[in-house]
């Protein structure tokens, strides 16, 4: 009876694990479209992953705080000439009905050299057209740095 009771358990576990993983991938999905659409330096593919009047906020180590607004944030990628690589691991991903977060730690780097990492706190809401991007606030730190788990960044990566 008491195996009886652990593989349930086990069975209840996994059921509710591989939920919330289909719903936080969907939810997650425009996050790595936008690393993607900053990658390939796509300025319509990322402008269309934001809501109207999407802003992005940074905290910069000492203090300062910064807003752009998303549109101008996707154009500032498209001009950029310098390889962008943002990666993030471990997302902490909540979802209810159309609003959901997105909450990770994160590296960045120019021309595949380390530039700064932080944590990257997402807002989605969930539109007629999809999961779009309300709004991300980051902070952004050039030191102390947790090494990241996915390794030296590298073409595929």
């Amino acid at each position: 009876m008491r195996r009886l009771r652990t593989l349930l358990l086990a069975a209840c576990v996994s059921a509710f694990t591989i939920v919330a993983q289909e719903q936080s991938g969907s939810a997650a999905a425009p996050v790595q479209q936008l690393f993607n659409a900053m990658a390939s330096h796509n300025a319509e593919e990322a402008k269309a992953l934001f809501t109207p009047g999407a802003t992005l906020t940074s905290l910069r180590a000492d203090g300062t705080v910064s807003t752009t607004p998303a549109e101008q944030f996707a154009e500032h990628i498209a001009a950029a000439k310098d390889a962008l690589l943002e990666r993030t691991w471990n997302p902490k991903v909540m979802e209810q009905g159309n609003i959901a977060s997105y909450w990770a730690e994160y590296d960045f780097h120019l021309n595949r050299k380390f530039h700064h990492c932080g944590i990257d706190a997402v807002l989605l809401l969930k539109t007629p057209a999809g999961w779009k991007i309300s709004s991300i606030s980051y902070t952004s730190v050039t030191q102390g740095c947790s090494p990241s788990p996915l390794g030296p960044p590298t073409a595929t990566k």
